[in-house]
Order: C-alpha cells, then structure tokens, then sequence
C-alpha cells in the first residue's frame, strides 16, 4: 500500500490547515489557558468543528457522519496538532466512535452516533486506574444488580471527563484484577447517581478528569459489546486513539521544525544567520528525516485501521513510539535551537514541548510500545 494520501485525504488536509490556521490559532489556545477555562476548549469552536465535518468522521454516512476513515481523521488531527487546537475530538469524535460504530447495538448506534456527528453530546473513555497506562488492570467491580449492574471503583486520567455527557467505563465482571478476560464497557450518564468528576489540569493546560463510582446503577441496555469480552474492544479503541495521538504528535514535530527553521533564517550571531552554520544544519536535516519517517509510521498506522488489517496494532504501536519520540526530540531541539528566548512564554515552542510530553504518555509511552510491539512480533 502506497504511503501516500488520496487525493480526497489531500483535499481534508488542506481544509483542515486552514481551518485550525485561522479559527483556532495558537493564540486561541493562550487564551485559554490564561483564564484557566473551566471547560478547557471552546464550545463556539467545536460546533464549527462539527458544521465542517470532523465530529462525523468516523461515524457511518447512515447515521448523519461522514465515514471518511481513520486516514482522514489522522490528518484533521495533525492539523489540530500544528496549532495546539483544543477540542474534544480525540476523546468524543475518534475513541466513542470507535467505540459505538465497533461495537454498539442498532438502539445505541442510533441514540448516539447521530449526535456525536452533530457535536452535540460529549464522551469521554475511563480505562486508566493506574499512575501510568495499563489497559489490562481493571479493578473497577461490575456486580450484578437487577436487570442490570452496579459499577464501584475509581478511573484516572479520563480525557474530558468533566465536560463528557457519557462515559465509557470499562470494569471487571469476573476475573482478577489484571486478566484479560472478564473486562465489560458500559455506557454511563455522568449525571448519574453515585458518578463523581473531579477535574485536573494537566502540563499541557488540556484537562482529564478523576472518576470515582459508587453503586452507580447500570441497564442490560448499557453494556457495549459483550459481558466479559471487552478487552478486545478496548484495544480496538485504544488503537483508533493511538494511532491519531501520532498523528497529533506529527503536526506537532512538523510546527516545531517548521518555526526553527524559520527563526535559523532570521536570527544573526557574529554577524552572519545562524542558519548558516553547518552544526545546526546536520541537526536540522537530521530533524527532517526523523519527522519524514515518524510520518510514515503513522499514515501505515492509519491505513491498517482503514483496512481492517490483523497487523494494525502492531503498526499501531510502532507509529505511537516513533511519534512520540520525534516529538520529544523536535520540541527539545525547537527549544535549543531558539536559545534562551526558547525558554520564555514569550515563544510558542515550549507550548509545543508541553503537548508533545502528555501526548506521548497518553494511551502508552515509548517504553509500554515497545514492550507492546516485542510481544505482538513473538518475543
């Protein structure tokens, strides 16, 4: 499969350049960080976002999306990515609607697919109870309760869980702690007796939430997937938000290379462009080949995802390691590269270092995929 976009992904991206360029520049982000928005993005925004398509891009043609695809998600990602664009669409418009398109039953698929393309209603994924990622351990109890089940336990690092609508708890109907079987998803109101959401500001001024259940009553009619099988979904949407989280990184390590070359080509020292002095050109052109190969990784990533492919969680974790340590490496070099004013507020490149650290430790860092990756190659 060619490593190169279609000319209707070529079309999204140029759409979505330009319309994270210019309705949500990284200003808008400053402005919303320094009043410490209690939502964390802008609503206004997110249903322009929904109005020009990216809520619905996952969600099928037959419930009012787009169904464009997970190549076509990643490059509105990277666009987001490149200028620090604060939305829910990782948490509501890539993860929930894997989610519900995977898995859910015609009566779900039809109650909330619609308003997910819409960007009406908000979710979040509460997988994480653990300091650093680790889908497998789930100690969150579902106990059967009438016609239904009451979940008891406690989720971290729940992206937008304090603005969500619903939320998309996995928890332990049989089974110890860290097995593999016995995992559930259901679908939660989180207005719902006993759900309790304690917002948190992370480093990067996006926000996650704490989640703690109490007795909280769930229906039959709430379960996503099958009882007990849920570990198999979970990766599924894991994955989706995986594989766009690299895409993510990538507009970031892109931005970042990008504005250092820029400043190389204005900044004078001993009166000549420091662009011009052949230790900061190997570092840069060896940036470009990194960034050129971490996008690579991703849009195979991606493609798997599209294709259905038995490898895709193999590319998967291969382009969230790789994305994540080239943003890593383009954001400290963005950061050197621009001296002692890179370390100030007064430039945006220490924003972009930021974002680059959350995203490369959300859903697994560097270490988890490449333990990850050994295990799916056989080793």
């Amino acid at each position: 499969m060619p490593l190169i976009l279609t000319e209707d992904q070529t079309m999204i991206r140029d759409s979505a350049e330009g319309f994270f360029r210019d309705a949500a520049p990284v200003a808008a982000m400053r402005k919303l960080r320094d009043a410490d928005d209690a939502t964390g993005f802008d609503r206004g925004l997110w249903k322009q976002m929904a109005e020009m398509g990216f809520a619905g891009m996952l969600v099928p043609e037959a419930h009012g999306g787009a169904g464009l695809g997970y190549v076509a998600a990643g490059v509105v990602q990277e666009a987001a990515g490149r200028n620090l664009a604060m939305s829910p669409l990782l948490a509501t418009a890539i993860l929930a609607a894997t989610a519900l398109s995977a898995a859910g039953t015609p009566e779900q698929q039809a109650q909330y697919l619609p308003q997910i393309a819409s960007g009406e209603r908000l979710f979040a994924l509460a997988a994480d109870e653990k300091a650093r990622h680790d889908p497998r351990h789930v100690a969150t109890r579902a106990e059967p309760s009438g016609n239904g089940f009451k979940l008891n336990g406690a989720k971290t690092f729940v992206l937008d869980g304090h603005v969500a609508d619903t939320l998309i708890v996995a928890a332990r109907t049989a089974g110890a702690d860290d097995d593999a079987d016995g995992i559930t998803l259901f679908l939660v109101d989180a207005k719902a007796d006993g759900v309790t959401l304690q917002r948190t500001s992370m480093v990067d001024s996006r926000n996650a939430a704490r989640l703690t259940l109490a007795d909280v009553q769930v229906d039959g009619a709430d379960v996503l997937g099958t009882v007990g099988e849920g570990a198999k979904l979970l990766d599924r949407i894991l994955d989706a938000g995986r594989a766009c989280l690299a895409a993510e990184m990538l507009g970031v390590s892109a931005q970042s290379f990008e504005t250092t070359i820029d400043y190389l080509k204005q900044r004078e020292q001993f009166g000549q462009k420091i662009g011009s002095f052949q230790a900061l050109q190997h570092r840069a052109a060896h940036l470009f080949c990194e960034v050129e190969l971490a996008r690579s990784a991703t849009l195979r990533a991606l493609q798997a995802l599209d294709a259905d492919d038995d490898r895709a969680a193999m590319y998967v974790s291969l382009a969230k390691a790789k994305s994540g340590d080239v943003a890593k490496l383009a954001t400290n070099e963005a950061v050197q590269m621009h001296g002692g004013i890179g370390m100030t507020d007064d430039v945006d490149v220490g924003l972009y270092m930021k974002r680059a650290r959350t995203a490369q430790e959300t859903f697994g860092d560097l270490a988890f995929h490449g333990d990850r990756l050994a295990s799916l190659m056989g080793y």
